[in-house]
């Protein structure tokens, strides 16, 4: 490894914000899910999660979209929601979903500083009923036209940068985030060796 690549990729670790995640919730269309790598990695999202208890699990992403982004992410697979969420409790203070309902608030009433888990639906039927019992509230992202949704890889790319936004102005990639243990594992995973 070229010392450009290795401080190429230290400087991408030092960025990694473990306090922030994205859920996809029985997405079909793999290429969706690899565009959401995509920007997950663009923001420094190190974990992502994936639950298919509605279909069968993913064997493998859209390459073209994700331009490799799955190589560097830490994906985790569920195939059980309960299982899915006891795990996202350990890890994240707050769980929201994308749902339109009477008490969705705000994209940007969110505080997305803390350590919080956004859950984004099916391209079908967006978060189910049974997820959204789930999570602690629900958020819109602000619309002024006459269909009032946005394919889901869209919709979560504005709700990161929303959140890159928020974790830039807080000072959050001012330093290394991650905790020792995790950024030496993810060294290992990735190759570093300085030549």
């Amino acid at each position: 490894m070229t010392p450009e690549r290795f401080e190429r990729l230290n400087s991408v670790l030092n960025k990694r914000q473990p306090d922030l995640t994205v859920v996809l919730e029985n997405v079909f269309d793999p290429h969706n899910i690899s565009a959401v790598m995509r920007t997950c990695d663009a923001i420094g999202i190190q974990d992502i999660y994936v639950l298919n208890n509605k279909i069968p699990p993913h064997k493998k992403w859209g390459a073209k979209s994700s331009s490799s982004a799955a190589k560097w992410l830490t994906i985790h697979q569920f195939t059980d929601a309960a299982e899915c969420f006891t795990e996202l409790r350990k890890h994240y203070k707050k769980l929201y979903a994308t749902h339109l309902s009477t008490d969705a608030v705000s994209l940007h009433e969110l505080n997305l500083t803390e350590p919080v888990a956004l859950i984004f639906g099916n391209e079908h039927s967006g978060v189910s009923e049974e997820i959204v019992a789930m999570t602690d509230g629900n958020f819109i992202i602000p619309q002024v036209g006459i269909i009032k949704s946005l394919n889901i890889s869209v919709a979560c790319a504005v709700t990161l940068y929303e959140a890159f936004r928020q974790k830039q102005n807080a000072g959050h990639y001012n330093t290394s985030r991650l905790e020792t243990e995790q950024y030496k594992n993810l060294q290992d995973q990735w190759g570093f060796t300085e030549d």
